[in-house]
């Protein structure tokens, strides 16, 4: 198979943003000097900031704007080193072993004595931890590989502390130890980029060998840029007017803001549906495009009419609820005991604060699951279980 071209260098920082732009990427100037300067100081490049900015879409634009080859690490919590970096293929070391236990009378055969013949045996050892037997994963593929590459560290945030040290030197000297055969060092680097969601802090090693730039949620001009870039068919005044709605949504305390890439989703499903001007119905029957949480949803109904049209006059709150249920004068009752705000019902807990405490590290103890230690220190007595209790009851109903 032949290799796949690599693209002239990027040139100037000018270079990198109509390079990207002409892969449908929006960069501006701060971001097209970032990735120009990590190109040519050969430093990899971590991106922090909140979901759905297109840190992740950065990656796959520098790979096909430089034309090289993309290896993707996607990060999660318990991933161990094997995955990272390499493993062995157990498998064929199996094959060979048998295909060398065929062999040992020919290798032992003119052997004078028995030291020998298990000299002749030993020799054969190394093989099985060589080059022919490794199983090459993304951080190993992008150093030894033929072909130049865009390596990336997708959500470092999620991993575990300790898969942050082996990556040190890799992303330090582009290089990787495999301790049975040696060192592997880059001939060509690999542009390296991390992202990060900020789920935790990473370490000050790791930082100190990146170049790190946080990207935002865009202004509303280089949002508008972006829908215009995917050709969605929406037409400009009601794209613009989107971006202005999906902006107002991002103020709301929601779980989950709508991304870029919604915002492009919800453009081309109002395009679908022949919508040349908002309304606030159009705008219900399709938030879930950009609103995946039943609570986001219900607040994002309360104010999209807002949102539409600012000298809209809103009903106050709790006495109006987008659930397919409208009462007028009344209240929307979930469970019998629900009431609106001032009647004692305690606040919502915020989605955000609920979904950080999931990520945050150490949150388990000794005793969970999967958890590093001992395992749980509590085990239920034997025979408490369903199958205890059902045999009682068999026995009950010999006894009768």
């Amino acid at each position: 198979m032949p290799a796949t071209p690599v693209n002239p260098a990027f040139g100037s920082v000018e270079d990198v943003a109509e390079r990207f732009a002409a892969h449908g990427y929006i960069a501006d100037r701060r971001l097209a000097t970032t990735v120009f300067l990590q190109t040519r100081l050969e430093k990899p490049l971590l991106l922090e900031g909140p979901a759905g900015v297109g840190k992740t879409e950065l990656a796959k634009t520098l790979a096909a704007a430089s034309g090289r080859r993309l290896l993707r690490l996607q990060c999660y919590e318990g991933q161990d080193e094997s995955r990272a970096l390499y493993e062995w293929d157990y498998g064929k070391q199996l094959l060979y072993t048998q295909m060398l236990r065929d062999k040992i009378g020919d290798l032992t055969a003119d052997a004078p004595d028995l030291a020998s013949a298990v000299h002749r045996i030993e020799e054969q050892d190394s093989v099985f931890f060589s080059d022919r037997f490794l199983a090459p994963r993304p951080l190993l593929d992008a150093v030894r590989g033929d072909q130049p590459a865009v390596l990336l560290i997708d959500e470092v945030d999620r991993a575990d502390e300790a898969l942050e040290a082996v990556l040190l030197e890799c992303l330090a000297e582009y290089q990787v130890s495999v301790p049975e055969i040696g060192t592997y060092t880059a001939k060509v680097p690999p542009y390296v980029v991390l992202t990060s969601n900020n789920t935790r802090d990473l370490s000050a090693a790791l930082k100190r060998r990146c170049l790190h730039l946080f990207l935002d949620y865009p202004d509303a001009e280089r949002e508008l840029e972006i829908v215009r870039s995917k050709d969605t068919g929406l037409p400009e005044a009601a794209a613009r007017h989107l971006v202005d709605v999906v902006r107002g949504l991002r103020e709301l305390p929601l779980r989950k803001s709508p991304s870029i890439s919604e915002t492009v989703d919800w453009a081309r499903t109002l395009a679908v549906l022949g919508v040349d001007e908002l309304d606030p119905e159009v705008l219900a029957d399709t938030a879930n495009v950009v609103l995946k949480y039943e609570r986001d949803l219900h607040r994002a109904l309360d104010v999209l009419p807002r949102l539409v049209d600012p000298n809209r006059t809103l009903p106050e709150p709790g006495h109006h609820h987008h659930d397919g249920h409208h009462h007028h004068g009344g209240h929307h009752h979930h469970d019998g005991h629900h009431h609106g705000p001032g009647h004692g019902e305690p606040e919502e807990t915020d989605g955000r604060a609920v979904r950080a405490a999931m990520d945050r590290q150490g949150r388990h103890d000794e005793g969970y699951y999967g958890a590093p230690g001992a395992g749980p220190t509590h085990r239920t007595t034997p025979g408490a279980g369903q199958g205890a209790r059902s045999f009682a009851a068999v026995a009950r109903r010999r006894t009768d």
